[in-house]
């Protein structure tokens, strides 16, 4: 099996070339509204913790304006400096972002007077992932360190379909996701 590191080059560039052949309109239609047995698997009330996409990552503001929408607290991943812990903080404007300011990594993020809070369920993006939930991060473990200290979080993947992989190398830290949602498909949920 391919080590992690090959693995993430290959996946960024099936990635970066999947998102470059859509055109504009088809990428803003895609993952608006969540299927509806995902739907079922968040509580009412439930805090929803998304992320800010980078340019080839599945796109995740149409499930913060959707949910918000529905009523619930939105939270996205802050960091106060590039060597600092992810945390999540509300996410209180999923329109026009004005409560939002450029983090340390280049993606926006919460301001620093968006109160820190903990999600109840969260969407995490991926390089690849498996039919069993197996997930490849971007390598830096954030996503990883935040899963571990939360394990009774449901994280659920948004993906587009290329990223899926037959096989994935794991290591005792990884922790499966509940599910993994693409723009044709829901995986899991994995037990």
């Amino acid at each position: 099996m391919k080590n992690k590191n090959v693995l993430r080059n290959q996946f960024r560039s099936a990635r970066r070339d999947h998102v470059a052949a859509l055109d504009a309109s088809t990428r803003a239609l895609i993952l608006h509204r969540p299927p509806a047995p995902l739907l079922a698997m968040v509580p009412e009330g439930a805090v929803i913790g998304l992320y800010h996409a980078t340019a080839h990552e599945a796109p995740a503001a149409g499930y913060a304006k959707f949910f918000h929408e529905r009523g619930h607290t939105i939270a996205v991943p802050r960091f106060a400096h590039r060597g600092a812990a992810m945390e999540f903080a509300v996410y209180a404007d999923p329109w026009e972002e004005s409560d939002c300011e450029v983090g340390p990594f280049g993606v926006m993020q919460p301001g620093s007077q968006a109160h820190p809070i903990a999600p109840d369920i969260v969407f995490v993006p991926l390089l690849a992932f498996t039919e069993s939930g197996e997930r490849l991060g971007q390598g830096g473990g954030h996503y990883d360190r935040w899963l571990a200290e939360n394990p009774h979080v449901p994280a659920i993947g948004l993906a587009w379909d290329v990223q899926r992989a037959g096989s994935l190398p794991t290591e005792p830290h990884d922790r499966p996701l509940t599910a993994v949602v693409t723009p044709t498909r829901l995986y899991g949920p994995f037990a």
